[in-house]
């Protein structure tokens, strides 16, 4: 009996797999770390072989601990880090380069080139995003022209590109299948979220051959089957969402104005605004939040590149903490009298600044300052970002009705209580944590669920959502605008032209 859906959750310091039931019940979870490689300065890169690796083992694992069988699997559903660049061999599979994180700046001579030439406008109108290094569109014209031979092999079609879940897929079915989902193409500044196809003229300004692209399916649909000896047997994939467009799915953000945000390495918020591509007048992008059944709905998204990322640098990088959970306990204690501003734009700022030349920076400090206001200083940081870009989501949409926008919150760092009501405090907005926080594997699995027709339609899996807590507001208008105040001036102190 298949009752059993496998979540692959590929992020960007760890992978995780996660098997649901047939209610949508997370029954066991594995998850592995990996390396990170840091090569130059805001240079970030993986090793592919670690991401498939680390898969393919958290997979097996879970299936595990669930005691499930490939024959009880109904299907898997792939959710990934987006924009980080993969290129690879299409006889042997094997990849040329390390893949490109999102979060890697390398490309940024060439972003600005091309915003000298007058074509960010162009690029805006057909994809919704910005010309910055984060997409993968510079990405894969990097690999071809500093990898000897790529451009002419990818010009031969012996080459063949993907985001993480293309790759992904490609291995699972043993080359068989190069596609990936709109959400994912979204991603590329190759595609036209319009039209949903690749296109020709972007894909000329980035000098990308037609030759290395995936075919793109909706999130919902056959990605074709796992070669049977990964898991003892062939499992249908049949669900692939970028992790922030698969996050809105399993937040059942499902309506226009309904908003989530997620805390992982980075935060991303959200906001659905259904059938219709709102064009940003405030520097967020414009995204498919998911494709179902041929049709697109759309979403405003605005990036912010360090979250938990500033949490793990206290941890590895200055070794003042031994564990994420202990910054919690640790802001609490931090001495009230001290304002300190950490400004983590340590690749570069994303939303709504895209400054990929600022760096990070700390402020405020005096001789008292010590590991609690550092922790608390990392904490406050995300709650920051955050407001910046819920106040210029406000400013390109509009809610008719003039209800406030609730705010749903998941990933790692929404199990500290502290923060997240520091993140009601400076939005003076209420904070919605839901009672599964694996929201993007969930979204995933869902979508997976529904094309295997183990799970129902949208309005049936909204009604599993269910609420831990929401956070309201307690800070005093005069202390919210003081705080507020003081990031906005660190931000502008680390911003680059300075």
């Amino acid at each position: 009996m298949t009752s059993y859906i496998l979540a692959i959750d590929q992020g960007t310091t760890s992978s995780r797999a996660i098997v649901f039931d047939a209610a949508c019940g997370v029954v066991a979870t594995a998850q592995q770390e990996f390396a990170q490689h840091f090569p130059d300065s805001g240079w970030v890169e993986h090793d592919p072989e670690d991401l498939w690796r680390t898969t393919v083992e958290t997979c097996r694992q879970a299936m595990e601990k669930a005691g499930a069988t490939a024959s009880e699997i109904a299907g898997i559903g792939i959710t990934n880090q987006r924009e980080t660049t993969v290129v690879w061999d299409r006889k042997s599979g094997k990849p040329l380069h390390n893949a490109i994180v999102w979060q890697d700046r390398r490309t940024a001579p060439i972003c600005q080139a091309l915003k000298a030439k007058g074509l960010e406008t162009q690029v805006t109108a057909r994809t919704g995003l910005l010309l910055d290094p984060y997409f993968s569109g510079t990405k894969v014209a990097w690999i071809l022209d500093n990898v000897e031979g790529a451009r002419a092999r990818a010009e031969a079609g012996d080459l063949a590109f993907g985001t993480v879940d293309c790759f992904l897929l490609w291995r699972l079915t043993g080359g068989a299948v190069h596609a990936t989902d709109a959400t994912n193409a979204s991603r590329t500044l190759l595609f036209n979220i319009h039209e949903g196809d690749w296109d020709e003229e972007l894909l000329e300004i980035f000098r990308v051959p037609r030759s290395v692209l995936p075919d793109v399916r909706d999130c919902a649909a056959d990605f074709g089957e796992s070669l049977p000896d990964l898991f003892g047997g062939a499992i249908r994939i049949a669900g692939i969402a970028g992790d922030q467009q698969a996050a809105t799915v399993g937040q059942a953000c499902f309506s226009p104005g309904m908003m989530k945000s997620t805390y992982g390495t980075g935060c991303f918020a959200l906001l659905n605004t259904g059938p219709q591509s709102v064009i940003s007048r405030n520097r967020m992008l414009t995204t498919i939040a998911y494709q179902l059944d041929g049709k697109r709905s759309y979403a405003l998204e605005g990036s912010i590149f360090i979250a938990g990322a500033a949490v793990q640098w206290l941890r590895d990088g200055l070794g003042v903490i031994d564990s994420a959970e202990q910054t919690a306990e640790m802001a609490d204690l931090a001495d009230p009298a001290q304002q300190i501003y950490l400004v983590p734009a340590f690749t570069g700022l994303g939303a709504p600044h895209w400054d990929a030349d600022a760096r990070g920076a700390l402020f405020g400090l005096t001789r008292k300052t010590g590991p609690n206001e550092l922790a608390r200083a990392a904490l406050e940081a995300v709650c920051y970002q955050t407001r910046d870009l819920l106040e210029a989501m406000q400013g390109d949409w509009t809610d008719a009705s003039g209800a406030k926008t609730v705010l749903r919150v998941d990933g790692g760092m929404v199990a500290s209580d502290w923060t997240l009501q520091f993140l009601a405090d400076i939005l003076h907005s209420p904070v919605d944590r839901p009672t599964i926080l694996e929201t993007t594997a969930l979204g995933a699995a869902y979508l997976a669920g529904r094309q295997v027709e183990l799970y129902g339609d949208l309005d049936d899996f909204a009604k599993l959502w269910h609420l831990d807590r929401r956070f309201m507001p307690h800070m005093n208008e005069n202390q919210r605008a003081a705080k507020y105040a003081g990031w906005k001036d660190a931000v502008g102190r680390v911003r680059s032209g300075r």
